[in-house]
């Protein structure tokens, strides 16, 4: 563990696959794991649509915790940042704005149609 720093790039080779996580060997006695958030961007349902056994990884070292002897990994940090398309809000008006514009007296202006509206049902 003393070869590794947090944000080293290293190379090493996925020794086994679990529901939260994959396990790297990145030397004969240094093993991280990848945690399932740190596969790619986006939800991963299963590790093994994007891992394997065997496989060799390139990593980025996201922490290195030596009193419980354990090191965190990610092919995330990896990738670039998918583009995400964002509506245009020009010409939107918050819904509380709305309001106030269709309703500038509150709950006055039900008051003074509740007659109107108690006279037409009696009809």
């Amino acid at each position: 563990m003393k070869n590794y720093k947090v944000g080293d790039v290293v190379t090493g080779i996925v020794t086994g696959i679990q529901p939260y996580g994959a396990f790297v060997s990145l030397s004969d006695d240094t093993q991280g794991l990848i945690h399932i958030s740190e596969i790619t961007y986006g939800y991963v349902r299963d590790i093994h649509d994007f891992l394997q056994v065997g496989q060799a990884v390139k990593v980025k070292v996201l922490e290195i915790d030596r009193k419980e002897n354990k090191i965190s990994l990610s092919l995330r940090a990896l990738q670039d940042r998918p583009f995400y398309h964002r509506r245009d809000d020009k010409g939107r008006v918050p819904l509380q704005e709305r309001i106030d514009e269709q309703d500038a007296g509150g709950f006055d202006t039900l008051k003074s149609k509740l007659d109107g509206w108690i006279k037409k049902s009696l009809k």
